[in-house]
């Protein structure tokens, strides 16, 4: 690979077009403000850089970066690029990522209003993400230990596996379709309302109003914290570890839990069966 080292470039398209190029210790930023500096690329690996300019990875094809800033300056980072390794960076841009496919995060910090929409096959890990509408129309997700803090997160997405992560988040998982949550935290308001096949494994759930219009919902041994009026509209197979708050109509599906303090059962339509059970 051709070598780039201790460089400043300011200028539009400053690499447009490059192939097989390793860039280590750059500037993309000055007065020129030029943007798109890596459009159209391949095989590109930039290493201990800050980057400051618009549109810098758009089209790109096998793209490394490490140990790197892209700082809120740097928007629409990275564009309808594929087979991409991020690691080590900071990305504070807005819609940092969008419309990329085959993806691999890790030890990143990422603050990014809409970050991550339409991505198809994308592992995160060991990561800290602040956002708004996070990984919405995304697909094939593979999430790791990610702390994520933030309104309207994963809507629309399709297919993937959470393990292991916190989420303080609102509106979550609507419109989702089958994905699996384990061992994880979610707090917030008005939970995957709309969702079908989502699994939630041993989670722990806190905030009101959660789970309602949701189809095929199951909850395998989970805690549910400060939850009312969940479970209404849907069809869920649950079991609960801990006392709910409140249940209201659920359509169809078993509940079992060791304390309901309040089920409301005023629909003809609700023929949700709950067990009261100590398991």
């Amino acid at each position: 690979m051709k070598e780039l080292s201790h460089q400043q470039f300011d200028e539009e398209r400053a690499l447009y077009g490059s192939k097989d190029l390793l860039i280590q210790d750059c500037i993309f930023d000055g007065p020129k403000d030029g943007e798109s500096f890596l459009k159209e690329c391949s095989n590109i690996a930039l290493e201990n850089s800050y980057c400051a300019l618009r549109y810098p990875f758009w089209h790109n094809r096998g793209l490394k970066i490490s140990d790197c800033s892209l700082t809120d300056g740097c928007r629409a980072a990275l564009w309808y690029s594929d087979h991409i390794a991020i690691s080590n960076t900071s990305l504070h841009g807005i819609k940092a990522l969008r419309e990329c496919s085959d993806v691999t995060m890790s030890h990143c910090d990422i603050e990014s209003p809409e970050f991550g929409w339409s991505v198809n096959n994308i592992e995160l890990s060991d990561t800290n993400a602040v956002s708004e509408y996070f990984m919405m129309r995304s697909t094939q997700l593979q999430f790791k230990r990610v702390r994520f803090k933030g309104k309207y997160s994963f809507q629309y997405t399709e297919d993937g596996t959470i393990e292991d992560c916190i989420f303080d988040t609102k509106d979550a998982f609507w419109h989702s379709h089958h994905l699996t949550v384990k061992n994880s935290t979610i707090k917030g308001e008005y939970l995957a309302w709309y969702s079908d096949h989502l699994t939630l494994d041993h989670c722990r759930i806190i905030g009101t109003q959660p789970f309602c219009y949701c189809t095929n919902l199951k909850l395998i041994d989970c805690e549910m914290i400060n939850t009312d009026l969940a479970f209404e509209k849907s069809d869920v197979e649950a079991t609960v570890l801990t006392s709910i708050d409140s249940v209201k109509n659920p359509k169809s599906g078993t509940i079992k839990a060791p304390f309901i303090q309040e089920l409301i059962m005023d629909d003809p339509e609700a023929l949700g069966n709950v067990i009261i059970s100590k398991h």
